[in-house]
């Protein structure tokens, strides 16, 4: 599992220049849409404009 803490991380005995490159880059959009309880609820409002949609196509 990524390891998500805002502590700082401990100098290695051999700096690595693609972690310094990682450790500063800000979270973005994608690990948002990767959390659970907001893909859940993305999809319950989208089933739901769907079935509203449906509605109004097919019983009106």
């Amino acid at each position: 599992m990524l390891e998500t803490s805002r502590e700082p991380v401990p100098a290695s005995a051999e700096p690595d220049p693609a972690a310094d490159l990682t450790a500063d880059e800000p979270r973005g959009c994608l690990f948002a849409l990767s959390q659970p309880p907001l893909m859940i609820f993305l999809a319950v409002i989208g089933a739901l404009l769907l079935m509203a949609a449906l509605h109004d196509l097919y019983v009106l």
